[in-house]
């Protein structure tokens, strides 16, 4: 954090930095005005002694004005008024004091009075330090709303992206836990330990990651990688993956589990459908500054109208939470777009900025 920032910061600190420095600038803007009067030396240390002097008296302003702030307005108008008053006319009698007995010593008015002349202008000096530190209260109080207002979206934002991605994770479990229960009916106990193994893993690589954090894609792929071994399970010969990776997109920022609805639903509505079973093509390369993201079947396809699937074949939540969860993370610096795979099935292509993950830059830069 900048010193500055620490300094504002800090509301001990902003005050006395600020009173110190506005009462030192009244003593040098007092003692250049001097200049126009051709003033004795001594008067120098006049200015110091009444720039000292309201420096102390304004102090205790500060207490009586962080009271009145939580009275009334009318109360609270009063009091400052009065103080306010009161101090200006200490301080213009110290001022004349100092005058009278310092610069012009055995000078002495003859009326007590005239040791309260200029009170008019103690009460400018006196009402600007007022303005200052009421604007800079006003000031701080609307920076607090403002950050408190955007902790509490920041805070509703994580928490909308964290139950989208919690809403993609048991779709497929129940056929998981099926098809263990039929291998183990079969008495194919080490495939169906095998699942096992592999359902756990890769529930807790969904647990374990945060859906506000973005995560290499190479930890996606070997996620996704986990989900298609169940799958692979399930439909033995009938399911085929093809990988198509550009190697520098491995270490580039994706949103956790971004494509296992994507893949669920080709299964779902592609794989599952074709007695001969089918292929799923998974690739991702770079376009300029972009990560482009592309998943694709050979199955029946559907019918696509303004990028959408009908609801029967959108994966239910699935699809529908994936654009969601782009728009929350890259607002328009996106695109999810559904088309026709040709000659047959549906791909869907995922846009979204590529950015790489700062230990693999290290990790670059060390070798």
């Amino acid at each position: 954090m900048p010193n500055w920032e620490k300094l504002v910061d800090s509301r001990e600190r902003l005050f006395w930095t600020l009173h110190t420095a506005g009462w030192s600038g009244f003593a040098i803007v007092y003692y250049i005005a001097s200049f126009l009067n051709d003033m004795r030396s001594v008067w120098l240390f006049v200015i110091v002694l009444n720039a000292y002097a309201g420096w102390l008296l304004t102090i205790p302003l500060r207490y009586i004005y962080r009271k009145a702030r939580t009275m009334s307005p009318l109360r609270m108008l009063a009091v400052v008024a009065a103080s306010l008053y009161v101090t200006a006319l200490i301080w213009a009698f110290v001022k004349n004091v100092n005058l009278w007995e310092i610069y012009k010593k055995g000078y002495r008015p003859d009326e007590w009075y005239w040791y309260f002349k200029d009170t008019l202008n103690s009460l400018i000096m006196i009402g600007c330090w007022t303005g200052g530190y009421f604007g800079i209260k006003n000031y701080q109080m609307l920076m607090k709303e403002k950050q408190n207002v955007l902790k509490a979206s920041s805070m509703a934002h994580q928490a909308h992206i964290k139950m989208l991605r919690y809403q993609l994770n048991p779709h497929f479990l129940f056929n998981t836990l099926n098809a263990i229960s039929t291998l183990i009916l079969m008495k194919e106990n080490k495939t169906a330990e095998a699942m096992v193994t592999r359902l756990s893993d890769f529930l807790r690589y969904s647990l374990d990651k945060d859906p506000i954090q973005r995560v290499p894609l190479i930890q996606e792929i070997q996620a996704l990688e986990l989900y298609l071994d169940i799958e692979e399970v399930r439909f033995e010969d009938r399911l085929t993956v093809v990988w198509d990776i550009e190697e520098k997109t491995q270490s580039a920022l994706v949103p956790s589990l971004i494509l296992q609805p994507i893949i669920e639903n080709s299964i779902k509505f592609a794989i599952s459908k074709l007695e001969d079973g089918g292929c799923i093509n998974i690739s991702a390369k770079t376009f300029g500054r972009d990560l482009m993201l592309n998943v694709s079947d050979n199955g029946p396809g559907a019918e696509i109208k303004n990028g959408q699937l009908p609801i029967s074949k959108s994966g239910g939540v699935g699809l529908h939470n994936i654009k969601e969860r782009l728009e929350a993370l890259y607002l328009n610096r996106h695109s999810f777009v559904i088309s026709h795979n040709y000659p047959t099935g549906i791909k869907v292509n995922i846009r979204i900025p590529f950015e790489i993950s700062e230990n693999s830059s290290d990790k670059k830069n060390e070798n």
